[in-house]
């Protein structure tokens, strides 16, 4: 009887999907919480706040003069790439008050999407340092907005001044497939540069 019990307890453990941790960060109005909102299946957390006149002297709207809300902490959502494997996606703020927020976001993570909108590309730049000096695998995904003009992964990789090994990709931010794609993307990346099987990462 204890040996059925226990043999039963180890199929459901078996049977546990590999859970993984997912950064998702950019500049100010770049589209992290619309990819985040896109892909999760569950209704996703969003810790957003309405822009008020006293934030217009720190935060550059320069682009994106349509924002009026902005994530003041984090955003978190969830999905399920298939029965071995679910992604806890986290958020990051955009703008450089709150990225103190950082350092405990990106604790357990796996690896980063870098959104880029090409008319801010320079609004990258943080990003990408941040997670090449904590060693942490990431993949840039130009978010293609209407109306921006389009450039090929390989002028954007030089445009960023990227190592060869990081995957740059194109997006839709607003759409499902386009946002799964990338987080794909990422997955196989950060496998790839650890060599081996990640462990799960807890949210």
């Amino acid at each position: 009887m204890v040996f059925g019990r226990s043999d039963r307890r180890q199929q459901t453990a078996a049977a546990d999907p590999v859970t993984l941790k997912i950064l998702v960060a950019g500049g100010f109005g770049v589209g992290k919480t619309t990819l985040v909102g896109a892909v999760s299946e569950i209704k996703p957390l969003r810790t957003e706040e309405r822009l008020t006149e006293a934030g217009r002297p720190v935060d550059d709207l320069h682009g994106v003069e349509a924002k009026n809300s902005t994530t003041v902490a984090m955003d978190f959502g969830r999905i399920t790439v298939n029965d071995q494997l679910v992604l806890y996606l986290f958020g990051t703020p955009g703008q450089d008050r709150f990225w103190f927020l950082w350092d405990e976001l990106a604790r357990g993570a796996l690896g980063a999407v870098v959104l880029a909108d090409t008319r801010r590309l320079a609004d990258s730049f943080a990003a990408i340092d941040y997670f090449e000096r904590r060693g942490l695998p990431f993949t840039v995904a130009v978010n293609c907005f209407d109306g921006a003009d389009r450039y090929p992964p390989e002028a954007v990789r030089d445009a960023l001044d990227l190592d060869p090994d990081v995957p740059v990709v194109l997006c839709d931010a607003r759409e499902r497939d386009s946002a799964r794609d990338v987080l794909i993307a990422v997955v196989e990346h950060a496998m790839r540069t650890r060599g081996r099987r990640p462990e799960p990462a807890l949210p």
